[in-house]
């Protein structure tokens, strides 16, 4: 039965101080995952999804699943951090009204979710994860849509090395750079950076058939851009030393970073720069020792906390949505 003592202004004011408790929180979740340098984001679906092979998918029905197991969302994921907390006070309105049902003991829709493996992402309903979450909810009633894999994905699977794996693969496919050049390691730690290889490959290709003037097959056109673009830039950064200033990254990630830097530098300066001078500047622009590693955090912190304050001080209120009840 919904809890009538509660009038409207206390009620509104409790909903209201149980947001910003929960939107404090989520900020200091993210200081502390910068800090620590830990993940503190939702998955994704989409991204896992594409990348994962699919063998189908069939509905489950109304179930009960429990809240911890829901890690991801198809379009909020920027909305809400790891832990469902909120990252942005324009959907502070439907966040509040959920929550004054919760306090009012009103019982809304079950929520909408993709299952992939025993791994939980909504589809709808994430401002209802969110405050059952804050509010220690164990469980919550949801109608399922399982996305079949041959992939085994549990609780504990770490996504971003499943998504790698997979980009790899896919690259491999494509490329087929470890059948032609098996002694050259191309391998990346960050998901979707494999694709630009694939593209550099492609504008490599196409300007060797502008400059020879006749197409030239794939598999060639692999071996060029390892020989003459790929590796050239490689033998820089050892030469450097560049690697050891980027703990945990590899060869080929500062490959792309390079490159991509030159052109900024290039364009900012209007003129060429080399791929030596880009590389050292690179490193002293971005290698993070301790100390620099610390004052770069509480750079992003204070940034955070004063965009903050501007975008709940300046933005207009926005109301619930109307097609639904309050998500």
């Amino acid at each position: 039965m919904p809890d009538h003592s509660i009038n409207p202004q206390q009620l509104a004011s409790l909903s209201a101080g149980d947001f910003e408790a929960a939107f404090n929180k989520g900020f200091w979740r993210d200081v502390l995952g910068w800090l620590f340098q830990k993940k503190n984001q939702l998955i994704p679906f989409e991204e896992l999804r594409k990348r994962i092979p699919v063998t189908g998918q069939h509905y489950m029905g109304l179930r009960q699943v429990p809240v911890e197991k829901i890690v991801g969302s198809v379009g909020r994921y920027r909305d809400f951090d790891g832990a469902f907390l909120p990252r942005q006070t324009r959907t502070k309105a439907r966040w509040m009204s959920v929550d004054r049902a919760h306090l009012q003991d009103i019982n809304l829709p079950p929520i909408e979710l993709y299952k992939i493996g025993e791994l939980y992402f909504v589809r709808d309903g994430n401002h209802r994860v969110s405050v059952a979450r804050e509010k220690g909810q164990a469980y919550i009633d949801a109608e399922i849509i399982e996305i079949e894999t041959d992939l085994e994905i549990g609780p504990d699977v770490d996504i971003d090395a499943l998504i790698l794996s997979q980009d790899r693969l896919s690259f491999l496919a494509q490329s087929h750079a470890d059948a032609l050049r098996p002694e050259v390691n191309l391998t990346l730690t960050l998901p979707g950076q494999y694709e630009k290889l694939l593209n550099h490959i492609d504008t490599h290709r196409y300007f060797l058939s502008q400059e020879r003037q006749a197409e030239i097959p794939y598999d060639e056109a692999v071996c060029s851009w390892i020989d003459t673009v790929y590796l050239p830039l490689v033998e820089i950064i050892r030469q450097q030393g560049v690697l050891k200033h980027f703990k945990g990254r590899s060869e080929a990630d500062l490959y792309l970073w390079i490159i991509e830097h030159r052109w900024f530098l290039s364009e900012e300066k209007q003129e060429e720069v080399s791929l030596e001078e880009a590389a050292e500047h690179f490193t002293d622009e971005f290698s993070e020792g301790p100390v620099k590693r610390v004052v770069n955090i509480i750079k992003k912190a204070a940034q955070a906390i004063s965009e903050r304050g501007e975008e709940e001080n300046d933005a207009p209120p926005q109301p619930p949505e109307e097609e639904k009840p309050a998500e």
